[in-house]
């Protein structure tokens, strides 16, 4: 009767070990699993070597290691940003069910925020939680207008991957707590995995707010 707790245990201890790893764009540094609890996974200067990433029409992938998780965007214009507070919102905290790559696309000209625009320097980063805390990864890019994604960056979904909007997500991260898993009033967009080519995720343009992000977002997953 004891050992019938072990795998219960161990079930528990490899879900609050789960993690995520930035795809693309590509983060600041090699992933830090001891780190990516911490602001840009513990690299706290931005890179000389950024990518170029579309103003408009561009897309993010990473790979979960949870099946149920929260994802935001924030985005800073700041050459060098330092702290959360440098950051804002680019896009709202959305919901996924589904373990594995996940990919959406990212219209940045669309965000609304200032000091986005052809030939700028800006850092965005990704706040995930799984349930069991928030983790942090951030990718340079330098802005273009005329950038195209290469076609051997796939944009990929896990099978049945769905979205699912969040009743009150966080404007920024904070340096500690995590995001509530909860439902919000919004339909979810559901569909079954395959590889989609960057061409059509780049025609999938405009994620502004969290409605147009799952709109464009199940735009994307119905033709994988």
């Amino acid at each position: 009767m004891r050992f019938a707790t072990l795998p219960i245990l161990a079930a528990l201890l490899g879900s609050a070990s789960a993690h995520f790893q930035l795809q693309y764009p590509p983060p600041r540094g090699v992933f830090a699993e001891d780190t990516e609890p911490t602001f840009c996974d513990g690299y706290t200067s931005a890179v000389s070597n950024r990518t170029e990433f579309p103003l408009s029409g561009g897309f993010v992938s990473l790979n979960s290691e949870h099946p149920v998780w929260a994802l935001g965007v924030q985005l800073s214009t700041l050459a060098n940003p330092q702290s959360f507070q440098n950051f804002s919102a680019a896009v709202p905290f959305f919901q996924v069910t589904g373990e594995g790559l996940f990919c959406f696309p990212v219209d940045l000209a669309a965000a609304g925020l200032a000091g986005v625009q052809d030939g700028a320097n800006v850092t965005l980063q990704f706040t995930f939680d799984g349930g069991d805390g928030e983790l942090f990864q951030c990718a340079d890019l330098t802005l273009r207008s005329g950038a195209s994604v290469a076609g051997s960056v796939a944009c990929t979904n896990a099978t049945g991957a769905s979205v699912q909007t969040i009743s009150q997500p966080s404007a920024t991260p904070s340096a500690s707590g995590s995001i509530a898993l909860s439902s919000g009033a919004a339909a979810s967009a559901s569909a079954s995995a395959s590889t989609a080519s960057a061409s059509s995720a780049a025609a999938a343009s405009r994620v502004v707010g969290l409605t147009g992000l799952l709109g464009v977002a199940g735009a994307v997953l119905a033709v994988l």
